[in-house]
């Protein structure tokens, strides 16, 4: 375990231009305090002494935001960033190297039991308020924009934005949608709604044209 804790510690300081020295991440890092709670609640897991281990979670939830539960399996050098509203469900198991950043999920979409949460692979970035939904694996070296909602798997050297999340760049390369190439901009996501709302003007502008030529030949047919 303390050779984790060291790793931990080591991470916070490689992947944040804001840390000086390992006393102050020991100190001042909520996200660094979150793992390391969790890592205790983690062994008291499992060796059996749950409800302890389900205290020191809620605890660590109300002290540092970041709620994690007790079951959850933690690589090495996990880098949670700021860290608030951060929650990692039950059976989600996380690589080594990983980043997370504030607001993100790994959760599940029902009540069914088992495997239910997804498992992040090494190297994985997931920006500030993206979602990852389910029983399924984002592969190793991915990124996952902020507030990007994933919903199915993920293969390696991805990165992913949008809602539903969509792969936009594979290996270095551009993917193409369906559509569109996407542009990848993590602050400026495909919006649904949006376009939801510009297919509904189009559709109106085409019907008053059709009504416009309309009225035109009954008055025609009048004169």
């Amino acid at each position: 375990m303390f050779d984790r804790i060291r790793k931990d510690i080591q991470a916070v300081l490689e992947r944040d231009p804001a840390a000086r020295n390992a006393l102050e991440v020991i100190l001042c890092y909520p996200g660094f305090h979150a793992i390391l709670l969790h890592r205790i609640a983690h062994w008291f897991y499992g060796k059996g002494f749950k409800l302890i281990a389900r205290l020191i979670s809620q605890f660590n939830r109300f002290i540092t935001g970041i709620e994690i539960h007790p079951a959850a399996k933690i690589g090495e050098g996990l880098f949670i960033d700021h860290g608030m509203g951060v929650v990692i469900g039950e059976t989600t198991e996380i690589g080594n190297n990983v980043t997370i950043y504030q607001g993100a999920t790994l959760g599940g979409t029902g009540k069914e039991t088992g495997k239910r949460h997804p498992t992040i692979g090494n190297n994985v970035v997931i920006s500030a308020g993206a979602k990852v939904l389910g029983p399924f694996k984002v592969g190793d070296n991915s990124k996952i924009g902020a507030n990007a909602v994933v919903l199915s798997e993920v293969p390696p050297n991805c990165t992913v934005v949008g809602v539903p999340g969509r792969i936009v760049k594979k290996d270095n390369k551009r993917v193409a949608s369906a559509r569109d190439e996407i542009d990848l901009d993590q602050v400026r996501l495909p919006d649904p709604v949006a376009e939801q709302i510009k297919e509904i003007l189009n559709r109106i502008s085409a019907l008053e044209k059709k009504v416009e030529e309309l009225e035109g030949r009954w008055k025609n047919e009048v004169v």
